[in-house]
């Protein structure tokens, strides 16, 4: 296999992980909560955490499985910006989008189609899947359309103005920003469409959700530096040699 061909299925391969996160974050979205880690505090910090996040004194990191996925599409847009350039990687966020739109249209069409008796195992699973996936990747449509076009575009303003130098500051400053940005912007429409829970019923709980959801993408975000750093070593004569 030559070098043009391994360089496309690089590409393929960064773009397939990217679409698959992208796609798997929104159908299962919030249909269900999963916990990171719990941990016990001290009285001091017990006093400053809200009851929204924490049981007595056990704070829970509790996340949208959805969110699992997510912040991998930041560390393979992260890989292809650094490998292939920011329009390759822009036209990534586009295409991205477009899959969505394609995967509720696909999801739509089957809601419409009138039901199978007697032959459908999961009816009731389908429509409620479908019922949350409506209003979640719509928001997160939203949400992820700015968050991928910032993280791409202060990528490259950082590596522009770092002469190419200190892949660490480019891949957190882009990424822990555009995490933020994405945090709050999908957890403000959802609870503007009244896709939360009852108990999310004002600004406060909403600031403490987006919080609570983009100290885990933080965390993933400086994680993935390590993965940044071996990806480019090991993918580095796959590239196509330019610094946009």
């Amino acid at each position: 296999m030559g070098k043009d061909h391994r360089r496309d299925a690089l590409f393929l391969t960064l773009s397939g992980i990217f679409l698959t996160s992208l796609v798997l974050g929104n159908v299962i979205g919030t249909t269900k909560f999963v916990t990171i880690f719990s941990l016990e505090l001290p009285s001091w910090l017990e006093a400053l955490t809200p009851d929204l996040v924490r049981n007595g004194s056990t704070y829970t990191m509790s996340v949208p499985a959805g969110v699992v996925a997510y912040p991998f599409t930041f560390l393979a847009t992260d890989l292809i910006s650094e490998l292939f350039g920011r329009k390759r990687a822009q036209m990534l966020v586009w295409v991205g989008f477009g899959m969505n739109i394609f995967m509720l249209l696909l999801m739509s069409i089957n809601h419409w189609l009138p039901n199978s008796a007697g032959v459908s195992g999961g009816l009731d699973l389908f429509e409620g899947v479908y019922q949350f996936m409506v209003g979640n990747t719509i928001a997160s449509m939203i949400a992820y359309l700015i968050a991928q076009s910032v993280d791409v575009r202060l990528y490259h303003f950082w590596k522009r103005l770092t002469k190419g130098k200190h892949l660490w500051l480019r891949n957190n400053a882009s990424t822990t920003v555009s995490q933020l940005v994405d945090s709050t912007a999908i957890i403000t429409i959802l609870y503007l469409a009244g896709n939360l829970d009852d108990a999310i019923d004002n600004a406060g709980a909403v600031i403490i959700l987006i919080l609570n959801s983009y100290l885990f993408k933080f965390f993933f975000a400086l994680f993935d530096t390590p993965l940044m750093y071996i990806g480019v070593r090991l993918l580095r004569n796959y590239d196509e040699d330019r610094i946009e």
